[in-house]
C-alpha cells in the first residue's frame, strides 16, 4: 500500500467515526421503526433518489456503485490526480511467494579404497624453534664467544673467522648442550641429582653447570685418572668417587648407584635438548659473520655439534656450505655415509692420548639422518695436520687448543678445501682441554712435521777450534741450537775424527732449506737424520 492510499484510508476512518459519534437528529415517524442499518445517515456518500443497498448489489461500476466518502477535490492533497469516475485509482498488490529451496542430493557413498591417502611428513627430530628456545634459555649463563678474523687468512687465500668456543669456563663447546639438558630435567630429577662416569669434556661441563644450578652431581672416575683431572672436578664442586681400574668399571658402578638412589645417569647422547643447545653455535655464527659462504665444524664425539650447527645454518640460509671434519684414524661418519646407515663399530686404532675423548663414542640414528640431510661434505684429516694446526694456533692466535679443536683449521692447512679460496669461511674451535705435558709433546712433534726442527751429524777433526767454527757457522745462519752431542769414539777408519750430532730449530721451511744447502757446501760429510 502506497503513501497516498494510507492517507486516504486514515481520512476515511476519521470521517466515518465522526459521523457515527455525531449527535443524532430527531427521527421521523417512519424512521423510528426502521432497522438501524437501513437508515439514511448510515449510507455512504451523498443521498441519491432510488439509490440504496436494496436497489442492487454493490459493484465497482456506475450502476449500483457505492459513492466515495471523500470529495474528489480533496484527493489532490494526497497527490492523486488520476481519477476514475470520481473514485480513487485502485492499485492491486501482488504477493509473490518465496523461491523454493531445492535440496542437493546426498553425497555418493565411496569406498575407502577410492580415497587417495596422503602421507604426512614425519615430525622433525630437531627443529629451528628448539634451537631458538635453547638460545633464549642459556643466554644468561653462557657467554657469547667471539668469532674473530684470523691472521692466517692472507696466508691461505680466504677470509677465515675463528669461532672460539674453547673460551668457555670449562674450555669446551659442550657447555651449551649440557646447560640446556640440565634445564630440561624435571624438578624431581634436579632435586635427586645427576651422576657421570667418564673423564671427558661432557662430564666437566655437567660438573660445573650442575653445581651452578644447585643440582647434586656425582663423578665416578677410575683409579687410572690423573690427579690434575680429579682436582678439576673437585674445584667445580662435584662429589668425586674413584672406583675400578677401567672406565667400564666406573660406568657400571655409576649406573648401579643411579638405579639405587634415583640419580639421573647422564652420558653424551643424541637427545633433542642436548643437540638444540649445541645448535646455538650456528645461530651466533650467522649473526656475527655477514655474507658467510661456508662453516667448518669438527665432527667428533657424538657428532651432535655438527648436526645441531647444520640444522641452524641451513634454516637461516640454505646456500651456506656446512663441512664436517673428523680424524683420519676414526672416520666414523664417512663410513656411515658409505653404508647409508650408522656404523656402530669401526676397526681402527687411533692415538688414545690425542683422541681419548672420541674413542667410546658412537653415531646415533637421528644424528646420522641430520648429518646426511644437511651436511654438504665430510673430510678426514691426519694426525700430523692436526698437530701442525695446533702449532699455528699458538703462533698466530696466541692460544692453545687440543687436537679436536684444531681439526677445522687442519683441513685448510692440508689444502683439502681449494674451492673455498676467496670465500668467507667460519671455523669452529671446539675445545682446549689437554694436559701440559701432552701439549709440550705435541708442539715438539709439530715442529718436526713442519720442517722447523732438524737433526744432523757431521765429522770434525780433533784440532782445537773445529767445534767453535761449527757453532759460529750456525750462529751466523740465525738458527737456534737445541741440542749438541760430541762423540769421540768413531769408526776404525776415522781414528783422528769426532762425530758431532746437533738438533737445530729454524723459523720456517725456507730457512731450513737454506741451512741444508749452505751446511752441505761447508761440511760435505754432513748427514741429516730423521727424528
Amino acid at each position: 500500500m502506497n503513501f497516498a492510499a494510507q492517507l486516504f484510508y486514515s481520512s476515511y476512518l476519521s470521517e466515518r467515526l465522526e459521523r457515527l459519534y455525531a449527535p443524532r437528529p430527531a427521527l421521523k415517524g417512519s424512521e423510528e421503526n426502521d432497522p438501524f442499518w437501513q437508515r439514511d445517515e448510515l449510507c455512504l456518500g451523498s443521498a441519491q433518489p432510488g439509490c440504496s443497498f436494496k436497489s442492487g448489489p454493490v459493484t465497482n461500476g456506475t450502476a449500483g456503485r457505492r459513492p466515495t466518502l471523500i470529495e474528489p477535490e480533496r484527493l489532490k492533497d494526497f497527490g492523486e490526480e488520476d481519477l476514475l469516475n470520481g473514485d480513487v485509482k485502485v492499485h492491486d498488490d501482488k504477493v509473490t511467494e518465496t523461491p523454493e529451496i531445492v535440496l542437493m542430493d546426498p553425497p555418493k557413498t565411496r569406498r575407502l579404497s577410492e580415497f587417495r591417502i596422503v602421507t604426512r611428513p614425519a615430525p622433525q627430530f630437531l627443529r629451528f624453534e628448539d634451537i631458538s628456545a635453547a638460545a633464549f634459555r642459556i643466554q644468561t649463563e653462557i657467554q657469547k664467544t667471539p668469532c674473530t678474523y684470523s691472521r692466517l687468512s692472507k696466508q691461505y687465500g680466504m677470509e677465515i673467522y675463528l669461532k672460539k668456543e674453547h673460551l668457555h669456563y670449562t674450555g669446551s663447546v659442550k657447555e651449551r648442550g649440557v646447560l640446556y639438558l640440565l634445564c630440561s630435567l624435571t624438578q624431581e630429577q634436579q632435586r635427586k641429582g645427576v651422576i657421570v662416569a667418564t673423564d671427558c669434556n661432557f662430564s666437566m661441563a655437567v660438573a660445573h653447570h650442575a653445581v651452578e644450578l644447585k643440582i647434586p652431581v656425582f663423578v665416578i672416575m677410575p683409579s687410572c685418572c690423573s690427579s690434575p683431572r680429579l682436582r678439576i672436578y673437585r674445584d667445580y664442586g662435584a662429589m668425586v668417587i674413584s672406583y675400578g681400574s677401567t672406565g667400564h668399571d666406573s660406568q657400571k658402578h655409576a649406573r648401579h648407584l643411579a638405579s639405587e638412589n634415583g640419580y639421573m645417569y647422564l652420558e653424551e647422547d643424541e637427545s633433542a635438548a642436548y643437540l638444540a643447545g649445541l645448535g646455538t653455535v650456528g645461530m651466533e655464527i650467522y649473526e656475527q659473520v655477514p655474507k658467510l659462504d661456508a662453516v667448518i665444524v669438527p665432527a667428533a664425539g657424538q657428532y651432535g655439534l655438527l648436526a645441531g650447527t647444520a640444522a641452524a645454518i641451513k634454516h637461516l640460509n640454505s646456500k651456506i656450505l656446512v663441512i664436517g671434519i673428523e680424524p683420519e684414524s676414526f672416520p666414523l661418519l664417512l663410513q656411515s655415509l658409505k653404508t647409508d646407515s650408522p656404523v656402530k663399530d669401526i676397526h681402527s686404532n687411533p692415538n688414545r692420548k690425542l683422541y681419548g675423548d672420541l674413542m667410546e663414542r658412537s653415531l646415533g640414528e637421528n644424528t646420522f639422518q641430520l648429518a646426511k640431510k644437511l651436511v654438504d661434505r665430510v673430510i678426514s684429516v691426519s694426525e700430523e695436520d692436526s698437530l701442525v694446526a695446533m702449532l699455528r694456533f699458538q703462533e698466530f692466535e696466541r692460544s692453545t687448543v687440543d687436537t679436536e679443536g684444531a681439526m677445522g683449521l687442519a683441513a685448510i692447512l692440508a689444502g683439502q678445501l681449494p674451492e673455498l679460496r676467496g670465500k668467507k669461511v667460519a671455523v669452529v674451535v671446539t675445545s682446549a682441554n689437554m694436559d701440559l705435558e701432552l701439549v709440550r709433546q705435541c708442539v715438539d712433534r709439530a715442529l718436526v712435521l713442519d720442517d722447523r726442527v732438524s737433526k744432523f751429524s757431521v765429522q770434525l777433526g780433533e784440532w782445537p777450534g773445529d767445534m767453535a767454527k761449527l757453532l759460529d757457522f750456525l750462529s751466523r745462519e740465525d738458527v737456534r741450537l737445541l741440542d749438541v752431542c760430541h762423540r769421540r769414539q768413531g769408526d776404525k777408519t776415522d781414528l783422528f775424527k769426532a762425530k758431532v750430532e746437533c738438533v737445530v730449530e729454524t723459523r720456517d721451511r725456507t730457512q731450513s732449506a737454506q741451512l741444508r744447502k749452505t751446511l752441505g757446501e761447508r761440511y760435505p760429510s754432513v748427514c741429516w737424520l730423521d727424528r
